[in-house]
């Protein structure tokens, strides 16, 4: 039995898959559905869990190598939101880029797409394997 760390199975075997350069989506409620990719939907209520509760989970287990964002992220979210996920992801390089131009268009390469409950607008970050 799993003592500590993720205790999701669904993640847990998602996460195994993961290969280098492989990309992972961790996604906010409002974000659309991708039926060509698995999706593990562990939204609770509003805001359980977030974005940044799965991230920093899944760093204790994962090398992340590179991290993309949507560029409206920092647009419509303030100063202390955008240092809060710039700390979690702390040492891997960030890049934001236009919403539906760029950032949608690599959701179908992922591996996965994990949606959480986070209020957060434009909170979703795609992870990409060391």
């Amino acid at each position: 039995m799993i003592r500590s760390g993720i205790l999701n199975p669904e993640i847990l075997s998602l996460l195994a898959r993961v290969r280098h350069t492989n990309t992972l989506v961790i996604a906010d409620r409002g974000f659309p559905s991708w039926p060509a990719i698995q999706t593990i939907d562990i939204s609770l209520v509003d805001d359980i869990p977030t974005v940044l509760d799965v991230v920093r989970a899944i760093r204790l287990m994962c090398n992340c190598g590179h991290a993309y964002m949507a560029q409206e992220f920092k647009k419509h979210n303030t100063r202390a939101v955008q240092k809060e996920f710039a700390d979690a992801l702390s040492g891997i390089p960030c890049k934001f880029e236009p919403h539906a131009a760029v950032f949608k268009k690599r959701v179908p390469h992922a591996i996965g797409l994990i949606r959480t409950g986070d209020t957060t607008q434009y909170a979703n970050i795609i992870l990409e394997s060391a």
